[in-house]
């Protein structure tokens, strides 16, 4: 593998405040699992205010194992960008898009994306962990960046 391949998953194809809810938190919640302790620690804090600690447990065991099993059984590693960063990457764009479908119930769909990003004997495992992790950011009720974007920021109107 080229490092030039593996520098293409993390390449900008849009910005986080173009997501919706359940894609926005899994790549921030990709990010900063992947960012160490005091970050994974954030992570449980989220859930467990926005689940309640029994909920919010099995929640972040659900997206722990997930994020496990990517680390340790994707074609290559998952490229992504810094906790701050306002843009998405190919990759988390991807991350994203997979729990996003897998939350739908379109489990085709989350399975065909599941074997793009691993080998294909995990592929029904993580479609499943994937599903559960968007249905908990569902039940969290998380805003999208979009939607704080806007009620955060004046824009002025257009006369002409």
């Amino acid at each position: 593998m080229t490092t030039s391949s593996l520098s293409r998953g993390g390449a900008p194809v849009g910005f986080i405040t173009e997501l919706d809810s359940i894609e926005a938190a899994s790549v921030i919640y990709l990010r900063l699992w992947c960012d160490g302790p005091n970050a994974r620690a954030q992570v449980w804090n989220d859930f467990a205010s926005g689940l309640g600690p029994d909920q919010g447990r099995k929640a972040l065991k659900s997206f722990e194992y997930l994020c496990s099993l990517c680390t340790r059984h994707c074609r290559r590693p998952l490229m992504r960008h810094s906790v701050q960063c306002k843009c998405l990457g190919a990759d988390e764009s991807c991350f994203a898009n997979f729990i996003a479908t897998a939350a739908t119930g379109k489990r085709e769909e989350a399975m065909l994306i599941a074997t793009l990003l691993m080998r294909p004997d995990v592929a029904p495992l993580i479609a499943s962990l994937a599903a559960d992790v968007g249905l908990a950011f569902l039940r969290m009720r998380l805003s999208a960046p979009r939607d704080i974007a806007t009620t955060n920021h004046h824009t002025p109107r257009t006369l002409h």
